[in-house]
């Protein structure tokens, strides 16, 4: 998958591919923490705080993985996992919810994504879950 640039901390641009990895999550202080996480495992990351500003975004396929929460304000996460399919985005997403119940988690399965995982979610089988589903 397409992967950005980084550059070093005394600045030098480093052209080594890296995966990027949406978070849209409408939580401000999960979807930082997830970042830094992220960012400290070599993945580059984009926040979102609504589905509907990651809509707004300008090309979902450079995108290696989408870290999707699933109750948000506005569209859900499983209404924007539905818009992603109906445009046959091939991306990867993972769902996660504090809210675990077993129609939704069939129904976010049913749809193809790749994981759906119970916040809160353990930093190492986060990432071990976006390196498979981004195919890392």
């Amino acid at each position: 998958m397409p992967a950005a640039a980084a550059q070093s901390a005394d600045g030098v641009l480093d052209d080594t591919p890296r995966h990027v990895i949406a978070i849209v999550d409408d939580d401000a202080r999960l979807s930082n923490s997830l970042r830094r996480l992220l960012e400290a495992a070599d993945f580059a990351t984009e926040t979102y705080d609504s589905a509907e500003a990651f809509l707004a975004r300008d090309d979902a396929r450079r995108l290696s993985c989408i870290l999707l929460d699933v109750h948000m304000r506005g569209m859900s996460g499983i209404e924007l996992l539905g818009r992603l399919r109906a445009i046959d985005s091939k991306v990867p997403v993972l769902l996660m919810t504090a809210i675990v119940d077993a129609a939704t988690r069939s129904q976010a399965l049913s749809m193809g994504c790749a994981a759906f995982l119970s916040k809160p979610v353990g930093g190492r089988m986060l990432i071990g879950c976006i390196r498979t589903a981004a195919g890392v």
